[in-house]
């Protein structure tokens, strides 16, 4: 680190949580004669980049998709827009934290100012502000409140703020998830948790509408986390967090989950399926979904026994976890979305990176439906890269032939 990414460091740590992006302006208007400096946030529904602390004017939100702005978003590259009569270049930078696609920081800087060097201290600033940006929400709604294009409903908020993020990266794996409806999610919830050995990634689809269905995935999600921060092995996991569910509801209600643990060593994978959500794997340009024993949803009857299933992943494996709201969902012909234009929309992002994926889906998914829906539906990819020592097999152990219908789909 040099002496002058120390001073900006602590600079913009000792602004106030609300006022990171007055600090930003103000330092890169003495350090490189910033003449305009604007924080875009992503809003909940990856649709628009939403200006944060507007500028005199009021600033509309951007599309992200038909932007400049946008484009920097997707590409996650810096991008440079000529301003129109003068002599400044725009720089849109994305602000991204191990993954996890925040927004874009745009800084207009005089074109004699604007050297590649230049470019590489803004890139700098903006990975600094995502990590700030994480810290001060902890303080302030002020970011959170700028993504919203629409008010949330109450399950909506209290789901997205059980979340653990929408992406996340390391060397084995990149993981992308979405939520829909975005602003009025009720059960659907996803979870994840990585250390230097392992993986641990689950979904759950709490039964039930509104309030009362994300009470019910709060309580499985927080038991969950209870149980693997414990140190349980998954199916501990799940016993656990059904016990903690029956107890509360006595079989009344209860929660479907797809809980898995990777090796990152390896590749080897656990997984306890227990209820509705899917796995499926696109592996070369083949679409299958991976057939697992069924078990007991969490909560439906006293002290139910789990138990995990295995197989492994290779790397260039593609996975998919897929709640009843994505699969299940019909066109006005009445096809089931996961009979055939599932695998194709599977196959058509096989470009895009995982983070930006489970939007795609969900997208050709309300094309399929042609219709609005308040069903929730949940879609997290998995990319498996591996280790490069990785002692992983050559082609993965099959699970067993009685677990249940594997359609496929190849182009």
């Amino acid at each position: 680190m040099t002496q002058r990414d120390d001073v900006l460091g602590r600079s913009v740590r000792a602004a106030a949580p609300y006022a990171l992006v007055d600090r930003v302006r103000d330092v890169l208007a003495a350090s490189h004669g910033a003449r305009r400096v604007q924080l875009f946030l992503a809003d909940y529904g990856f649709t628009v980049l939403t200006p944060y602390d507007p500028l005199p004017g009021k600033e509309q939100p951007l599309s992200l998709y038909n932007s400049p702005e946008g484009r920097a978003f997707g590409s996650q590259e810096p991008r440079e827009q000529q301003v129109r009569h003068g002599d400044a270049v725009d720089h849109h930078l994305p602000v991204t934290v191990r993954g996890e696609r925040i927004g874009i920081l745009s800084i207009r800087l005089p074109g004699d100012r604007s050297t590649p060097e230049a470019v590489e201290d803004l890139a700098h600033v903006a990975d600094l502000l995502g990590h700030e940006i994480l810290v001060a929400e902890r303080d302030t709604d002020a970011y959170q409140r700028a993504r919203r294009v629409s008010r949330l409903t109450l399950a909506a908020e209290m789901q997205w703020q059980l979340l653990p993020g929408r992406a996340c990266g390391a060397e084995e794996f990149a993981i992308g998830a979405q939520l829909e409806p975005a602003y009025a999610i009720h059960g659907d919830n996803f979870d994840w948790a990585a250390d230097a050995d392992q993986l641990t990634l689950a979904v759950t689809n709490g039964m039930g509408e509104g309030i009362q269905a994300s009470l019910l995935s709060h309580l499985a999600v927080n038991a969950l986390r209870n149980a693997r921060r414990s140190g349980l092995d998954i199916a501990g996991q799940a016993a656990l967090a059904d016990q903690a569910i029956y107890e509360q509801h006595r079989g009344a209600s209860h929660v479907s989950t797809l809980l898995m643990r990777f090796e990152l060593a390896t590749g080897r994978v656990e997984v306890v399926d227990a209820g509705s959500p899917q796995l499926w794997r696109r592996r070369g340009r083949t679409v299958e979904r991976i057939p697992l024993e069924a078990q007991l949803p969490l909560g439906m009857f006293e002290e139910s026994h789990y138990e995990a299933q295995e197989f492994h992943v290779l790397p260039g494996d593609r996975l998919f976890m897929l709640s009843d709201g994505v699969y299940d969902a019909v066109s006005p012909e009445g096809e089931p979305y996961g009979e055939r234009a599932l695998a194709r929309a599977i196959n058509s992002t096989g470009l895009l990176p995982a983070a930006t994926v489970p939007r795609a889906v969900l997208r050709a998914l309300a094309e399929f439906r042609k219709a609005d829906t308040t069903d929730d539906a949940l879609a997290v990819c998995l990319d498996w890269f591996g280790r490069p020592d990785a002692d992983s097999p050559s082609a993965p152990p099959l699970l067993p032939s009685d677990a249940g219908p594997m359609p496929a789909a190849q182009d």
